[in-house]
């Protein structure tokens, strides 16, 4: 990372970019604001509290986007709490060891990375659910939910858009994974889990499933009718039972999306029939894209 160190005190300020440095930064120094705010392009900016008669605010400014860590003395409101509320990230007191300078850099980076990732995350889902027009009131929506839906993304699209409603993040488990019902059972409050696949559930196993869920915020969904829960069921239909308008499959895609979500709804011979192949041309195909068929 390219980091500024805006200190008075050379002798500290050589001695930070020197260890630093070691772990592989660049580091540039300047011991006045003036000097700081004449380039902007840095990741990391350490910006000292002791430089007297000196207004930090442009400094702040300029370097909005960089992560910016106070190097205090003492903690008042002009060293601490104003900085803070204008875009400073973090300060650190003085005398300080560099391993914890480090951690503190090493925790923004990875936060900025973090809400960039989040973004971008967000930006491809609001475009992949563009074209899903069902609209919920997720005030009244109490969890635990099932959705019934062919159409998986529109289930999908409800789960994110409720999660973001609700301003929680978002725990994601498949019921075609072994360990999903262990993984389950041992979550807490702080998210909303969506679960899918749950037509791959045995009947024995859905009962033991419902109870896991109690008082729980979970969304399940289901390519298939859901019956018997003692839950709301929400039940999602499309236009498209398939595939989204728009949408052009490959004829393997298409291959590997039918016998995904109906091998539990056909019997292989009525699955291979409906799909013009064979039934060793329809195990090929399992075993080609590991779709496992529990038994």
């Amino acid at each position: 990372m390219k980091i500024l160190i805006i200190e008075n005190e050379v002798y500290l300020a050589q001695s930070i970019a020197t260890k630093l440095g070691e772990l592989g930064h660049i580091c540039d120094m300047c011991t006045s604001t003036r000097d700081a705010i004449k380039n902007n392009n840095y990741d990391v900016v350490l910006l000292s509290t002791n430089i007297n008669g000196q207004d930090f605010n442009p400094v702040i400014e300029t370097f909005k986007k960089s992560i910016i860590i106070l190097m205090v003395s003492y903690i008042s409101n002009d060293t601490v709490s104003k900085p803070l509320t204008t875009g400073a990230k973090d300060y650190i007191l003085k005398p300080f060891m560099i391993e914890e300078l480090i951690r503190k850099i090493n925790h923004y980076q990875d936060y900025e990375k973090l809400k960039k990732r989040d973004a971008a995350y967000k930006k491809y889902l609001t475009h992949s659910f563009s074209s899903v027009t069902n609209k919920y009131d997720h005030s009244t929506i109490e969890l635990p939910i099932f959705i019934s839906s062919s159409f998986q993304k529109h289930s999908d699209a409800f789960a994110f858009e409720h999660a973001y409603e609700k301003d929680l993040p978002i725990h994601f488990i498949t019921l075609s994974d072994q360990k999903a019902l262990s993984e389950l059972e041992s979550l807490n409050q702080d998210a909303i889990i969506y679960v899918t696949d749950y037509q791959t559930l045995k009947k024995g196993e859905r009962k033991n499933f419902c109870s896991l869920i109690a008082n729980k915020k979970v969304i399940v969904s289901s390519i298939d009718k859901i019956e018997n829960v003692e839950y709301k069921v929400l039940v999602i239909k499309s236009e498209n039972n398939i595939f989204d308008q728009g949408d052009i499959l490959s004829i393997e895609d298409y291959v590997k999306y039918i016998v995904l979500n109906y091998q539990y709804k056909f019997p292989d011979i009525e699955l291979s029939k409906r799909l013009g192949i064979s039934r060793k041309s329809l195990w090929e195909k399992r075993k080609k894209y590991d779709l496992i068929k529990k038994k």
